[in-house]
């Protein structure tokens, strides 16, 4: 309790507009003293306070909170007002007025998020005329206005710790992503550099085949590390980012991701049919790991006997890149989660990789102001990507 009372006066000492208000309580009445007061039911703390007559009262400072009638007001949840102690039949005889030698009083509750708060109070050892509606009205609005401010205070300190976790979330989030490109990447690089050591010296025929299996994997870990890089950027990154350039290299660079799967994957037959006759703003390097993903999912996927085909094309001001293959159409409660994370693991969980590559393909599309679309019948299955030209 004692910690949050000393944010409450903290809070309320932030408000810029409190001592203007407690001047003008004091011009207005003509008292002394006038306060902005905490109240719970086992203490009255001062959070503002404008003190005129030296009743010795600074912004922190404590009243017992049963000699106030700050007290009354928090149970009643109604103002208490007195012109002239010496006059009042209800209060002339209380403790409270001798006790601080008081003669005019007046305090008005504060709510804050409806709840009570504490009170906008103001004391002086001379009679005022208080029980007036301009004074009461004033009062009223001026105990509003603060915890309209109170209220703001609250949402504003909340904006500002859920920015401070935002920002905490995005460096764990590039520290993850950094650990992953660092603490991957480099053992592996090592492991490829040890097993082309190996090929260059001589090797059993058992041992090349080893050799060359240890080369194998330590290429489909790198693509799986390049996908959960990317999955990481995507997801917890907001998005791709890509350079849109008018790039002439752009068909070179997808005929040469065709030449790399025919190599990887000699016994398949990839057609490649790509034919640009307009240029295309698009980011090459990842237009072509979108095609890249395309095709390791149709040769993965299609049939192990069957064609694998690729075309390109700018018609209608579009660019039209598309990969299909034959075999089992794709089922159609697959199709809707598709392009989501991990959706082929899920679908098809004797097969290999983390079912990233159709999501990351997907998103490729999108931060290119394009689409990825598929069509699945027991002719063949097709994915295609269009995005305009402009």
């Amino acid at each position: 309790m004692a910690d949050s009372i000393a944010v409450d006066v903290s809070t309320v000492g932030n408000i810029d507009v409190v001592p203007k208000i407690l001047e003008v309580i004091c011009r207005t009445t003509g008292m002394g003293f006038a306060a902005i007061a905490r109240v719970t039911p086992d203490r009255w703390v001062a959070c503002a306070v404008r003190d005129e007559i030296e009743f010795g009262l600074t912004p922190g400072g404590e009243l017992n909170v049963s000699t106030t009638l700050c007290h009354e007001v928090r149970l009643s949840g109604q103002a208490v007002i007195i012109d002239h102690v010496d006059a009042d039949p209800v209060f002339r005889q209380h403790p409270t007025p001798k006790m601080y030698g008081l003669q005019s009083y007046i305090s008005v509750p504060i709510l804050h998020r409806g709840e009570f708060f504490g009170t906008l109070c103001a004391i002086d050892p001379r009679p005022a005329k208080l029980r007036n509606p301009q004074t009461i009205m004033l009062f009223e609005l001026f105990a509003g206005l603060v915890g309209s401010h109170l209220d703001t205070q609250q949402r504003l300190a909340r904006s500002e710790a859920a920015l401070l976790s935002e920002r905490q979330t995005a460096e764990l989030r590039e520290q993850f992503i950094a650990v992953l490109g660092h603490d991957l990447r480099n053992p592996l690089a090592a492991i490829d550099g040890g097993a082309q050591l190996l090929m260059k010296t001589p090797l059993t025929a058992k041992g090349q085949v080893i050799v060359g299996q240890v080369r194998n994997s330590v290429g489909r870990m790198a693509d799986l590390i390049d996908n959960v890089l990317d999955f990481a950027r995507g997801r917890l990154g907001g998005g791709f980012n890509v350079e849109r350039r008018a790039d002439p290299d752009l068909p070179d660079m997808l005929r040469q991701v065709v030449a790399e799967l025919r190599t990887a994957h000699p016994e398949r037959t990839i057609a490649c049919d790509i034919l640009l006759a307009q240029p295309v703003a698009c980011d090459s390097r990842r237009i072509a790991q979108l095609l890249s993903n395309l095709l390791a999912n149709a040769l993965v996927h299609g049939a192990a006997d069957g064609p694998v085909e690729t075309c390109a094309r700018t018609a209608n001001g579009e660019f039209e890149l598309s990969v299909a293959n034959t075999g089992a159409p794709i089922p159609a409660d697959t199709v809707q989660r598709l392009f989501q994370p991990f959706s082929r693991a899920s679908a098809r969980p004797n097969q290999q990789g983390l079912g990233l590559g159709l999501y990351i393909a997907s998103e490729i599309a999108r931060a290119h102001g394009g689409s990825l679309d598929v069509t699945s019948d027991a002719r063949e299955t097709r994915f295609t990507f269009r995005m305009p030209l402009a």
